[in-house]
């Protein structure tokens, strides 16, 4: 197994065993469980990722394809964008969700509140400067 699946396979662990909270890097983070079918396997693959939540729509969260700065976009945004849906684990709750690519200004305004929140993702953002623009994919309940 690779150190990043590895890696994956600890954060899923310690998430499900705590009710969605872990430590380590993502503690006290927002962090969710996606699921998403592999576009060429057709397995299902379970990635832990950091979201922001909607304003306003309690079911909705916004996820990053950032892979940590990165010049490739992650395999799961790939599959996401190639199905156009999914599900999450957020908490203790597990639901179906339909997937969106935000684009233009919504797209920035979303990830800039990211990069305020969670400084890392500005370094992201910089790393990936002129190689690509990180996606931003909408996350919501069906």
């Amino acid at each position: 197994m690779s150190e990043a699946l590895d890696r994956n396979a600890q954060v899923i662990a310690e998430f499900r065993a705590n009710e969605g909270r872990v430590g380590g890097a993502f503690e006290g983070a927002p962090l969710v469980l996606v699921h998403h079918r592999g576009r060429k396997s057709g397995h299902e693959h379970v990635s832990p990722m950091m979201y922001l939540p909607h304003d306003t729509e309690p079911d909705t969260v916004y996820v990053f394809a950032s892979k940590a700065g990165a010049p490739t976009d992650p395999d799961w945004y790939r599959n996401l964008i190639a199905v156009g849906e999914g599900s999450v684990e957020r908490g203790t709750a597990t639901y179906p969700v339909t997937v969106r690519e935000l684009t233009g200004d919504e797209r920035d305004r979303v990830y800039d509140e990211q990069a305020r929140r969670y400084p890392g993702f500005a370094e992201y953002a910089r790393k990936t400067a002129g190689i690509r623009t990180i996606p931003v994919l909408e996350l919501r309940r069906a």
